[in-house]
């Protein structure tokens, strides 16, 4: 089983990759689990916001957005970023964080759009582009035009080995060996496993577990209430159908790569943070989960050939961003792993794995 690329990772970040070379290349995907996608694009809080990741992230973001609504996978939501007096200098940094971006966002009342808002959180920024996205129809387009164009997936295919032998590698599996001319790390949480087992110098991509929840609230969430974030970073919350709420204290807490599982306390915490500003009454929780997201050292993607290991390609690091900026991302690796013009726009170089060199 021979082929041009072997893209360890079928989650969004390898399939849309794998969607985007198309059949310029031939591309296998090498996929652990049962089904692609399993830990952390099937576990995504699925919204899309131009300034969630920083203005490192926004071009990503902001250039993903056209493709995204072409394809019918974003729909009307805004976000609105509040906070209370003491929130105030972390205000005045996000708007000037974003003054040059393209990115609208303006001052409002909080109040205006949050019903039961509590005194105090008098700060609100309104950013209107945010919207709902459709994780799951992102991902299974990416899959199916990945294949139209010859793509192979291999399911229960963990990496056990990459060794390089006369230019290509030589990939052992769980399901057998593969041979490729280039080797794609987009293993989510397992990149550094990854490199480590072909040879390259770990980055130092660290994963972190993030907790959501799904709430049944009194008085069930009102229509047209937006994505709500702290400014502070204590928690965020959006509306579900049936007037439910998928809360979240916002909780990074570093983690092995895994099968993460909720904690109590951090679902507690959420709820306790929540209701500190809204006066909701949480009738039940409905379900819970958590979900892996993996930063580099300076919590930017990384995307492009390895210095230190022959025809080793990162395409990783995607944070919490991974799906929000899949397109952008996907078009900047496939351009690089086939020698063409990266987008227009993009300054490519702050993405770049020779940051990390030592």
């Amino acid at each position: 089983m021979t082929y041009d690329i072997a893209i360890v990772g079928a989650g969004i970040a390898g399939a849309t990759l794998a969607a985007a070379i198309g059949d310029r290349a031939r591309v296998v995907m090498l996929e652990a689990e049962d089904i692609a996608g399993y830990h952390a694009t099937g576990r995504s809080a699925a919204f899309w916001s131009e300034t969630y990741g920083g203005p490192g992230v926004q071009p990503l973001t902001t250039l993903s957005g056209p493709a995204l609504q072409a394809g019918g996978f974003l729909d009307p939501l805004g976000s609105l970023h509040i906070g209370q007096a003491e929130d105030a200098a972390r205000a005045e940094a996000f708007l000037a964080a974003f003054e040059e971006s393209g990115v609208t966002l303006e001052r409002v009342d909080p109040a205006a759009y949050i019903p039961g808002l509590r005194p105090g959180w008098t700060i609100g920024i309104w950013e209107p582009s945010c919207t709902y996205i459709d994780v799951a129809a992102l991902h299974a387009d990416a899959l199916a035009r990945a294949r139209k164009a010859g793509a192979e997936l291999a399911l229960r295919s963990a990496v056990t080995s990459a060794a390089r032998v006369d230019g290509r590698w030589r990939i052992e599996t769980d399901s057998g060996r593969y041979e490729a001319t280039v080797l794609v790390n987009a293993a989510g949480a397992w990149v550094d496993l990854v490199a480590r087992q072909a040879g390259a110098a770990p980055i130092g991509i660290q994963p972190y577990r993030r907790t959501l929840a799904q709430l049944r609230v009194d008085p069930p969430v009102a229509a047209g209430v937006p994505h709500v974030v702290h400014l502070g970073g204590a928690f965020y919350f959006k509306p579900e159908a049936g007037g439910r709420l998928w809360l979240s204290p916002h909780d990074e807490t570093p983690v092995a790569p895994g099968d993460v599982q909720p904690e109590e306390l951090d679902v507690a915490i959420a709820i306790d943070r929540m209701e500190q500003a809204v006066d909701w009454r949480v009738m039940q929780v409905e379900r819970k989960w958590a979900g892996l997201r993996s930063f580099t050292p300076d919590r930017l993607p990384v995307y492009g050939f390895a210095p230190d290991r022959p025809g080793f390609f990162w395409f990783a690091g995607q944070g919490g961003f991974g799906i929000q900026t899949a397109p952008a991302a996907a078009a900047i690796g496939a351009a690089l792993l086939l020698g063409e013009a990266p987008p227009s726009g993009i300054d490519i170089a702050i993405y770049l794995p020779d940051r990390f060199a030592e």
